[in-house]
């Protein structure tokens, strides 16, 4: 067993299991965004989907937050995570495989689709949520800050790279096949996991039930006065981004026409924003204040929304430069959110804060993903990406009403 060295000021990359954690991860997360683009576009190129089968679809896969999250959230924090990532990431990568394998039998449906596009969604949220639990045994308490901002550079880069990557592989191996790298590089993620050998704290033997645990940590965010806005606020900016995250490939390629690569490149240009946004977050919380941050992050991010439902083949760039702005908000405001959850919250607290939370966001993208498709079924594609972009703009509210729009918010 490896167990972590004294010095720390080498960073987090001087520890073995930290590496083969972050490879790890690396390769799980590029997998995901190629897949991100591949299933959608099975979906509609393959299986002739509708626009409200595709929202179905990416609500299917976000709806596990929904059904287990909270209950998720709090179970691995009884048990040893390493195991839980290993199995999650394997049975995330079989779920995937056996969609390519019934394409080549001519089997595949668009049920299929949703039953994976689901059990894919649980598989990966026990992964994230366990990861969450087995950094700190990876790295130490002292290393999580470096560690954490090697995983969200990571993070932000894999979108980058692997939307603009998942549209050309679309493109030129046919959707299928970008499903097929998906599924195999999840298993061999899974195996790699399986060498980050360090020694996991024993779980906490606990007396009291689950429900009351979960019920704990809810009660921590909804009753903290700074909480409470950035949950809501939050909540608001997710129900409005799903329709765009969602339909923007439906418009691309269905309505305009337009190549499969184009689509990689409207998301990989979105996902830049959201790395600048995100490296200038800290410069401009400690000159203007936290609150104010986030208050400007949030309009930027809004505001900018409303340019993707005029996406058309001859203003393609000027949308995506005006996209690239709204990412680079939603990338400021992931940003400094998340550090002030992080600081809020008691260690004990932080799985069921991180739980209720993502409950929360990820709902939101699963119910706007589902009144995205109902939306644009019932009109059409733009009007439910001008709705969604006007939901967006909304998001600032709860924090320009709270604590938030003072420099220096006091916890209550």
């Amino acid at each position: 067993m490896t167990t972590l060295s004294d010095d720390t000021a080498r960073g987090p990359f001087s520890s073995a299991p930290f590496r083969r954690f972050f490879a790890a991860r690396t390769m799980a997360d590029l997998g995901t965004e190629v897949g991100a683009l591949a299933l959608p576009l099975l979906a509609v190129l393959t299986l002739d989907a509708g626009p409200g089968q595709v929202g179905l679809l990416g609500a299917l896969s976000t709806a596990a937050y929904l059904v287990v999250g909270l209950p998720a959230g709090a179970w691995t924090d009884r048990v040893r995570r390493r195991p839980v990532i290993v199995l999650s990431q394997f049975l995330h990568g079989v779920v995937l495989l056996s969609i390519p394998l019934a394409w080549a039998a001519g089997v595949l449906t668009l049920a299929q689709l949703y039953v994976c596009a689901f059990l894919g969604g649980v598989a990966a949220l026990f992964s994230r949520t366990a990861q969450q639990g087995f950094l700190p045994a990876v790295v130490g308490r002292e290393r999580l800050m470096p560690a954490n901002t090697a995983l969200a550079g990571m993070g932000s880069a894999a979108v980058v790279a692997g939307r603009g990557v998942g549209g050309y592989l679309v493109q030129t191996l046919g959707a299928p096949h970008a499903v097929l790298l998906n599924g195999v590089v999840q298993c061999a993620s899974a195996a790699v996991t399986t060498g980050v050998r360090v020694s996991e704290p024993d779980p906490e033997r606990r007396s009291r039930s689950m429900s009351a645990e979960i019920a704990e940590g809810v009660r921590h965010v909804f009753g903290h006065s700074l909480l409470r806005p950035i949950a809501f606020s939050t909540l608001i900016l997710n129900l409005g981004l799903s329709p765009l995250l969602v339909l923007a490939p439906v418009l691309i390629v269905g309505d305009l026409g337009l190549p499969e690569s184009r689509v990689g490149l409207f998301f990989m240009v979105g996902a830049a924003g959201a790395v600048a946004g995100s490296l200038v977050a800290g410069a401009l919380a400690a000159g203007i204040g936290t609150g104010r941050a986030l208050i400007v992050a949030t309009v930027l991010a809004g505001a900018t929304a409303f340019a993707v439902p005029f996406l058309s083949e001859s203003a393609f760039w000027p949308v995506c430069a005006v996209w690239a702005l709204s990412q680079g908000g939603v990338g400021l405001l992931n940003v400094v959110q998340t550090t002030l959850r992080q600081r809020l919250t008691p260690d004990a607290l932080l799985g069921r804060m991180t739980a209720t939370m993502r409950l929360l966001m990820t709902g939101a993208l699963t119910l706007g993903s589902l009144a995205a498709g109902v939306l644009a079924e019932a009109a059409d594609v733009r009007t439910a990406l001008a709705v969604g972009a006007a939901v967006m703009a909304l998001a600032w509210m709860p924090l320009a009403f709270s604590p938030f729009r003072r420099r220096d918010p006091e916890v209550r």
